[in-house]
């Protein structure tokens, strides 16, 4: 095998950068809500009282199994950007505020444990907040 630098490989083959998929904030919501459909019975451990902790922990919050984990395990949204299953990489991956984020993620809205089918209903219900009502039966 003959090593040459990047540079001359130009002229052998034709090279291209790999393309990283530019997903709008409704389609990084939708895909995680899907992602979370795709399991409906699965138990996910929520963060624990979110809103307690100092900013910088808040940011840096995760649990195993989390709706988070469920994001970040996909390449697609991986790819597209999301750097971790932080709480503060996924606030600012899908774009959606801290009270948002704890909606779907907290502890004090469903106990330790949430069905997939519950987090997927609160994201679609983030993602679309006149719509709120429908898929919570609250008014927001």
């Amino acid at each position: 095998m003959e090593h040459r630098p990047l540079s001359e490989l130009g002229h052998v083959a034709d090279l291209k950068p790999s393309e990283v998929p530019v997903l709008s904030k409704r389609e990084r919501l939708d895909r995680w809500a899907e992602l979370l459909e795709r399991e409906p019975d699965r138990l996910l451990r929520t963060l624990d009282e979110i809103e307690w902790k100092p900013k910088a922990v808040r940011l840096a919050m995760r649990a195993d199994n989390s709706a988070l984990t469920v994001a970040f395990n996909d390449p697609v949204l991986r790819t597209a950007g999301l750097l971790s299953d932080r709480f503060g990489d996924a606030v600012n991956f899908f774009q959606i505020s801290e009270h948002d984020a704890h909606i779907v993620l907290c502890s004090c809205h469903g106990g330790q444990f949430m069905r997939a089918e519950e987090a997927a209903r609160r994201v679609r219900g983030i993602r679309s907040p006149s719509l709120w009502s429908l898929y919570f039966g609250w008014l927001r």
